[in-house]
This record gives structure tokens, sequence and C-alpha cells, in this order.
């Protein structure tokens, strides 16, 4: 599966921007999409994950009631919509697949398959 990500920029805080990973070669709606981040200098962190068998979706503590993460199956495309955006929210992103669902979706270890990362920078 090739991952591509778009959309990162520049923004202020307070503002919102909307990032795209699109996947060549395997359907989303057959896999466990998710976005990590990593900022300068820290480790990569999850953001957010689909679980596909149970049409739920997960968020770090640290983005819940700002991001929201969404899927089109027809474009073969998930989305990480980010409202309210913080200076804290400066990173690469990065949208990553593994095949089935895992309890530890939250570890970057247990995904297959990485994206390119779209930098994200908020400005204060």
């Amino acid at each position: 599966v090739q991952l591509q990500a778009s959309g990162g920029g520049l923004v202020q805080a307070g503002g919102s921007l909307r990032l795209s990973c699109t996947a060549n070669g395997r359907t989303f709606s057959t896999l466990t999409p998710s976005w990590f981040r990593q900022a300068p200098g820290k480790e990569r962190e999850f953001v957010a994950a689909i679980r596909s068998d149970a049409n739920r979706i997960y968020y770090a503590d640290s983005v819940k009631g700002r991001f929201s993460m969404s899927r089109d199956n027809a474009k073969n495309t998930v989305y990480l919509q980010m409202n309210s955006l913080k200076s804290e929210d400066t990173a690469v992103y990065y949208c990553a697949t593994r095949v089935r669902w895992n309890v530890q979706y939250y570890s970057p270890a247990q995904y297959e398959n990485w994206g390119q990362g779209t930098l994200v920078t908020v400005s204060s």
C-alpha cells in the first residue's frame, strides 16, 4: 500500500486545516487507517485511528473535540479535519495503515505502511 498525505501548511493559532491521505494498492475500508504526528525533537505520537470492523474512531486526548477523522471510501481517502489549532499541534503529520485492528493502535510500531508526511505549522 502506498500512502500519499497532503494538506499541510502554515496557519495561525485558532485556525483550521484539513489533511488528506490517499491509498494506492488497497482500499481503506479493509485497513486500519491512522494519523500520527512528530514534532521536532519528540517521538512520533498517535493522533487518530479508524477501526473499520467496528466503525469507531479513536482520538488522542490532546486532540479530542478539535480534530475529526473521516473516510471517503469512494475516493479511497481519509481526512483529518483540524480545528482550533494550537502552537503545540505543530508537527509533521503522517498517515499510516495496518491490516488488522490492534489494541495497541496508538503505537507507531504496530503499523506496516506509512505516508511521507505533511508539515503543519501553527503560528501563535
